[in-house]
C-alpha cells in the first residue's frame, strides 16, 4: 500500500487516564487525540479491538475512569496546518463568540462549518478553537450541530463542566430553541410531535434518519412565529437530542425545512434559491440551563444570521 508523504504514523501509545479526562466517552476522546483521521476510522479502531482499555475491548459509549490504562494503536494522521486554519477561521470564530468564562465557551456557529473534522474535512470548529487557544489545557464539544445549521454551540473548558452539562443533556434540562422556515402553512394545533427515529445507512454509505417504531424516542415542540405566503417560520424546542431530529420531524409531517437537500423538497428548495437562500434555514437561537449547586445560570441568544433575515424580508415583499 502506498502511503502519502503528507501522512505521519503515530506510535503505539499507553496512557493512564487522569481526572481531567475521566467521564469522557472513549469515541469523543479519540476524535480529540487523533486530530487528522476520519471519524469513520476512529470507530473502525474501536470495532476491531485495536483500541483497548485495561487490555480489554470497549464500546464507543464507554466512559473513561481515573486509572484506566488505554492502549492506542499506530495510525496515519494528516497534520493540521495551524497557519492555514488560523488565516481562514480566526476572524470568523473570534467574531462568533457569544459568551466565555473559565468554564464554558459559547459561539454562534456559522453555517457550513462542521463542529469537528472528518473524512474530507480538514479541521472543524473544535480543531480550530484549539489552535486559537493554544494555552487552554481542555476544550471539548458539549453537543453538536449539523454542518449546515447555525447558532448556539457550547464548548467546555473544564472536564467538570463537561460532565455536568452532559448530565443535564441526558435529563433534558438544557433548553434549546431553534428557528426554521418550512414549506406550507403549519397547523396551529400541531404543537408537539413524538415520533421515534432510527439511523440508517443507504447503499452509498450516507447516513439517513427515518421515523421508525424501532427507533429511539424523539420529542419536539412547535409554535408558529409567522406565516409567510406559502411558508411558516417556526419556533422549535427539541426535548430530545436525536440526529437530524427537527429536520426529519418537520419533513415527515409534510413541511420540510427550506434548503434541506437531504430531507427536503427539491422544487421548494429551487423556489427558495430565487429568494437567495443558499443554506439550510435552521438556526439554534437560544440555550438556557441552571446549575444551582455551583450558582451557575445561563441564558444566551444567537441572533438570526443576516442572510436568513434577508430571505424573510424578500419573501415578505413578494
Amino acid at each position: 500500500m502506498m502511503i502519502s508523504p503528507s501522512l505521519k504514523q503515530s506510535p503505539v501509545t499507553m496512557l493512564t487516564i487522569s481526572e481531567v479526562r475521566a467521564g469522557q466517552r472513549i469515541d469523543n476522546f479519540l476524535h480529540t487525540y487523533f486530530k487528522g483521521i476520519p471519524k469513520s476510522h476512529v470507530y473502525r479502531l474501536l470495532r476491531t479491538g485495536q483500541v483497548r482499555i485495561n487490555k480489554g475491548r470497549i464500546k464507543p459509549s464507554y466512559r473513561l475512569t481515573v486509572g484506566d490504562v488505554l492502549r492506542l494503536p499506530p495510525v496515519y494522521e494528516k497534520p493540521l496546518n495551524p497557519k492555514a486554519c488560523r488565516c481562514h477561521h480566526k476572524k470568523v470564530l473570534t467574531n462568533a463568540i457569544l459568551y466565555e468564562d473559565a468554564f464554558l465557551l459559547i459561539i454562534n456557529k456559522p453555517a457550513g462549518l462542521p463542529v469537528h473534522g472528518g473524512s474530507g474535512i480538514h479541521g472543524g470548529v473544535i480543531e480550530n478553537l484549539r489552535l486559537l487557544y493554544p494555552n487552554a489545557p481542555y476544550l471539548e464539544l458539549v453537543h453538536r450541530l449539523d454542518r449546515d445549521t447555525s447558532g448556539c454551540l457550547m464548548i467546555a473548558k473544564k472536564s467538570s463542566m463537561l460532565r455536568r452539562l452532559h448530565e443535564l443533556l441526558r435529563k433534558g434540562d438544557i433548553h434549546k430553541q431553534y428557528f426554521a422556515l418550512v414549506q406550507g402553512h403549519w397547523s396551529s394545533r400541531l404543537c408537539r410531535l413524538e415520533l421515534p427515529l432510527k439511523k440508517n445507512i443507504n447503499q452509498s454509505g450516507e447516513r439517513i434518519v427515518r421515523v421508525s417504531n424501532e427507533g429511539k424516542s424523539a420529542i419536539t415542540q412547535f409554535s408558529i412565529e409567522q406565516y409567510l405566503s406559502t411558508m411558516t417560520l417556526l419556533r422549535i424546542q427539541p426535548l430530545t437530542g436525536r440526529t437530524h431530529q427537527i429536520r426529519v420531524h418537520t419533513a415527515h409531517k409534510g413541511h420540510p425545512i427550506a434548503g434541506d437537500n437531504k430531507y427536503g423538497d427539491e422544487t421548494f428548495n429551487q423556489q427558495m434559491r430565487h429568494h437567495s437562500l443558499k443554506r439550510l434555514f435552521l438556526h439554534a437561537s437560544k440555550l438556557e440551563f441552571d446549575l444551582p449547586e455551583i450558582n451557575y445560570h445561563m441564558t444566551v441568544h444567537a441572533p438570526l444570521p443576516e442572510a436568513l433575515q434577508q430571505v424573510l424580508n424578500r419573501v415578505n415583499k413578494r
